[in-house]
């Protein structure tokens, strides 16, 4: 599906964000103080308006009884949209989870990526992440390249192979915490994509990694769409220099604009999970959600109105950036 006269939209995405960022400001003395730590921090999260949140796998179910996660959801509005591995918090994993050059080790984070796995099975959920900042290497000549990829696409594999109901989204990320990570850009990703070669893999894209790899984000959600499936959606912003985590359109609200239109043009379906870092900042989480949602609605609503507007598609058939421009900033700031 790649005709800009493609009419089809939904009313709205639903809305997540990062769990983590919403322990700042909660105290030992509130009311809730008693629950387990992923509770509270949903709690906070629904009184922002969002409805779909990630959580971390195995961080966030760490003493936490599946079934009383599964009756919290079912009593409060919001609910799981998918996990998320965290491979990069276990010691073992730091030379790497799936390029690790001890077998025992890699078999050891396809073991722990399967029980992610069951659990998301058992809270009804068709999504997991995979970010692997911890699969890549730091030095020259420190890694057989071609050894790493093996490993990780059959790792990938496997994983996909464990429980073909649920989507397995590869979030890639220049670097960090290594210096070249395995899955750096879209190109990259697509290319492992093809060769896992399974119906239930795609990609989670993240506004300010595609940033962080000197990407256009509206051009690798194209690309995405063309050759894969975009799985997952994270917005935020920053300045290309770091995954700096800020809040939605407010470095690029244009290239944020020209995303959604492609997300609408294609499809997209999923959740919109803001993976933003109020905390690093010292912001209220619970508003500064209640911002990206509101930002991300405005645009969402310049978004259609450019998707269907005959005079943008005219004038991007004739590549007349003047026209685009004008087109585009009368919908937004209409």
């Amino acid at each position: 599906m790649n005709d800009l006269d493609w009419t089809g939209q939904m009313d709205s995405f639903s809305y997540g964000a990062r769990l983590n960022s919403f322990k700042l400001g909660l105290k030992d003395g509130d009311e809730d103080a008693s629950r387990h730590m992923t509770l509270r921090l949903l709690a906070r999260a629904a009184t922002a308006g969002l409805t779909q949140m990630d959580l971390n796998f195995p961080d966030h179910f760490n003493g936490l009884p599946i079934g009383e996660l599964k009756r919290f959801v079912s009593d409060n509005p919001v609910k799981i949209n998918g996990l998320a591995m965290r491979y990069y918090t276990a010691p073992e994993f730091k030379l790497g989870a799936f390029t690790h050059p001890d077998a025992g080790i890699r078999a050891l984070a396809v073991e722990e990526t399967k029980r992610g796995l069951d659990a998301a099975a058992e809270l009804d959920c068709s999504l997991m992440t995979l970010w692997m900042g911890q699969d890549g290497f730091d030095y020259s000549f420190q890694a057989d390249f071609a050894q790493m990829w093996d490993n990780t696409i059959t790792a990938i594999q496997q994983i996909a192979d464990f429980n073909p109901a649920i989507d397995i989204a590869i979030e890639y990320k220049p670097n960090e915490p290594r210096a070249f990570s395995l899955m750096p850009d879209v190109s990259t990703t697509l290319l492992a994509l093809k060769e896992i070669d399974r119906p239930n893999t795609g990609v989670t894209l993240d506004f300010a990694h595609v940033l962080y790899a000197d990407e256009m984000p509206a051009f690798a959600a194209s690309l995405i769409q063309r050759h894969s499936r975009i799985l997952g959606v994270h917005l935020n912003d920053g300045y290309g220099k770091w995954d700096n985590g800020l809040m939605v359109g407010s470095v690029h609200p244009i290239q944020t604009l020209e995303l959604l239109v492609e997300l609408l043009r294609g499809g997209f379906d999923g959740t919109i999970y803001f993976d933003t870092f109020p905390d690093h900042s010292g912001l209220d989480p619970v508003e500064e959600s209640k911002a990206n949602i509101a930002t991300t609605e405005r645009l969402l609503a310049a978004a259609r109105r450019l998707l269907t507007s005959q005079e943008l598609i005219d004038a991007r058939a004739r590549q007349n950036p003047m026209a685009a421009q004008r087109i585009m900033q009368e919908a937004l700031f209409q």
